[in-house]
This record gives C-alpha cells, sequence and structure tokens, in this order.
C-alpha cells in the first residue's frame, strides 16, 4: 500500500521561504517515476487546491496564485516530491498535501505552513 508522508512545512514571516517534501512509500520506483505528483493545499474554510504538478517527464505547472513563488521538483530515485515556496504570503498558510494525479492514493497528514504578516 502506497503511503504519502508530507513535511517541511512551520512558521514563517511574510516574505520567507520554506522547502516541503513528500516521500512516497510502498510504491516502486517505476511506478513512482511514471506518474504525474501534485502538491495541494487546503486553507482553512476553503476546498483542497491543486498548487502544483509535475509530469514523469519533468513538465511542471502552477496555480496563477503561486506561480513564480513556489517551484515544484521530484526525486524518482528517492521517490520523493518537493515544492519550493518563496515570497511566501499569509494566504498561502494552508495543510499542504502530495498525491498522484490520476491514480490518487489516500491522502497522507499533510504539512501546516503559516505565514505570519
Amino acid at each position: 500500500q502506497v503511503q504519502l508522508a508530507e513535511s517541511g512545512g512551520g512558521l514563517v514571516q511574510a516574505g520567507g521561504s520554506l522547502r516541503l517534501s513528500c516521500a512516497a512509500s510502498g510504491a516502486s520506483g517505476r511506478i513512482f517515476s511514471i506518474n504525474t505528483l501534485g502538491w495541494y493545499r487546503r486553507a482553512p474554510g476553503k476546498q483542497r487546491e491543486l498548487v502544483a504538478r509535475i509530469a514523469s517527464g519533468g513538465s511542471t505547472n502552477y496555480a496563477d496564485s503561486v506561480k513564480g513563488r513556489f517551484t515544484i521538483s521530484r526525486d524518482n530515485a528517492e521517490s520523493t516530491v518537493y515544492l519550493q515556496m518563496n515570497s511566501l504570503k499569509p494566504e498561502d498558510t494552508a495543510v499542504y498535501y502530495c498525491n498522484f494525479l490520476g491514480w490518487e492514493r489516500s491522502w497522507g497528514q499533510g504539512t501546516q505552513v503559516t505565514v505570519s504578516s
């Protein structure tokens, strides 16, 4: 069974940076490498939204709200996907999750990101 474990969140001032990691266990390296992965977030009182995605070949897409500030990357050898978040804003405050797109697994616990103004 594939399990997703997010880490790297924390409390940061506006304008700061954080790097999130998401490790997938229970999946072969090949399964990990051929799938598209995404970072999602759920802010208080809002629905979960997709903020970044990375395809197997490395192409990326971002939500307009994070474009130019966030960078998604992946390490297939480590079955890990990353989200580098720069120039953080208070509206980025949310619990961040990762998952496969088109092959969604059970959601992990997520990692809390809190940006103070």
